[in-house]
């Protein structure tokens, strides 16, 4: 697990603007470009944003349903969806 190195604004994200940093920082780390310790630290960051992205994904889809079909074809109840 990633040390804590200033990331705490992380938290705070929407999905859109950490998964929108986080190509941002594979995109640097891809072009081979960055210094060492630069590299160090922006992968930090990256991993804390990906474990962001994963954390609002999981709460995105407890927060789905599913729509059950009555059998005459109308919609029924909602039920929650399974998360594997």
């Amino acid at each position: 697990m990633a040390k804590d190195t200033g990331n705490n604004d992380i938290k705070s994200m929407s999905f859109e603007a950490a998964l929108a940093e986080l190509e941002q920082i594979v995109g640097r780390l891809e072009h081979g470009d960055v210094p060492l310790e630069e590299s160090i630290q922006i992968y930090e960051r990256g991993e804390a944003l990906r474990s962001q992205c994963d954390q609002l994904l999981t709460q995105a889809e407890a927060k789905v349903e599913k729509i059950a079909i009555s059998p005459d074809g109308s919609a029924g109840q909602t039920q929650p969806i399974e998360i594997d």
